[in-house]
């Protein structure tokens, strides 16, 4: 089978990148299926993740203006372009199936293009605010895309919370994978990490909070953010971290190729993200054996980490309870040691190849006379 995978571009760290070199390196590598990579914003720019060199990758040259709107005039200009590029790749590939990653201007012309050509769409982020406090612009964009799903032989969610939010029968609930790690977290450092671009929507400045707390009866511990920034962020958060006299315990570390590596060296991992679908930190971190504390944001922690046995789901936003559960991993060397021994085990439910029989199936399916 030729499977043709689309997203915007492959060089930056995140999430969707990340599941897509897992995903298309497993198929090429593992199956005798075809894959092919085309993105629209590459810029010439290397992939930030190995993809395997079974894989061959095409870029449309699109280059949509990334700090402006895709219904910024400039951005408009560039969707014939886009659409023409797009159908120019169906004619010359001829794919027996599309998955559509990313989400960008292809969304709304793509079910279209090649009519007789499967086409699967992932959604990687969460609607559970989708519809609240929206202006008129975004309801409107809301309905035109609950149009535009229905023409796509099948929509794919990570978590059975998310397929409440798409209308219609062809939804698909298939989670992110994860490998299991020749890593192990040292589940004796006094260390805790926090990971993903720094964003507002990450809200680290919760954890800055109960950190600045649990530190005040527990003060050998450290807490280190990898991510890059976003939006001056990190500016307001180390302002924060100063005024509370923590420089030397909170560090900001940048960006890390293999965060699996990183992850040896620390005890806890620590999530109070606004909202989260199925995020592959906590994967990495199961896979490695380092036990979580995260919110019980919606909508996706909870169907990844198992409360009381690989790690601590705390109520929405409840800071106190954090703190509380947090200074409890930090002052119990033998509850993390056993959270972790836990964790390795539990990260077995989202082994990729148990991940990718699902997609196959699902490809099987869709391709079938």
């Amino acid at each position: 089978m030729k499977v043709l995978y689309l997203t915007d571009q492959t060089y930056l760290h995140g999430g969707v990148e990340k599941v897509l070199s897992q995903k298309a390196n497993w198929l090429a590598n593992r199956s005798d299926d075809e894959v092919i990579i085309a993105t629209y914003n590459q810029n010439g720019n290397q992939p930030v993740y190995p993809f395997s060199p079974n894989i061959r990758m095409l870029d449309m040259g699109v280059n949509y203006e990334i700090g402006k709107s895709y219904f910024d005039s400039i951005n408009l200009s560039k969707i014939p372009k886009h659409r023409r590029k797009l159908q120019a790749l169906f004619n010359e590939i001829q794919p027996d199936l599309v998955v559509s990653c990313s989400f960008g201007p292809d969304f709304y012309f793509l079910p279209f293009i090649g009519k007789s050509i499967p086409k699967i769409k992932e959604f990687h982020s969460s609607r559970f605010f989708y519809r609240k406090n929206r202006s008129i612009k975004d309801r409107i964009l809301h309905r035109l895309s609950s149009i535009i799903e229905k023409k796509f032989e099948c929509i794919v969610v990570l978590n059975e919370d998310e397929r409440s939010f798409y209308t219609g029968d062809k939804v698909a609930v298939i989670p992110n994978p994860t490998e299991l790690s020749e890593y192990r977290a040292d589940g004796t450092s006094k260390k805790i990490l926090a990971a993903g671009r720094i964003s507002p929507v990450k809200n680290f400045g919760d954890l800055i909070e109960s950190f600045a707390k649990a530190a005040k009866e527990i003060p050998d511990w450290e807490l280190h953010f990898f991510g890059e920034d976003y939006l001056g962020i990190q500016a307001k958060l180390q302002s924060r971290t100063d005024e509370l006299g923590l420089s030397h315990q909170i560090k900001f570390m940048g960006v890390t190729d293999d965060l699996k590596k990183e992850m040896q060296t620390y005890s806890i991992y620590a999530m109070t993200s606004e909202t989260e679908c199925f995020p592959m930190v906590l994967l990495e971190s199961l896979s490695v054996g380092l036990p979580v504390i995260s919110y019980n944001s919606p909508t996706g922690p909870k169907h990844i980490v198992t409360d009381g046995e690989d790690g601590m789901m705390v109520p929405y936003k409840n800071l106190d309870i954090f703190t509380e559960k947090l200074k409890l991993l930090m002052s119990n060397e033998n509850l993390r040691q056993k959270m972790g021994e836990n964790a390795r085990e539990n990260a077995r439910r989202f082994e990729i190849s148990k991940v990718m029989n699902q997609w196959k199936k699902l490809f099987h399916h869709l391709t079938q006379p």
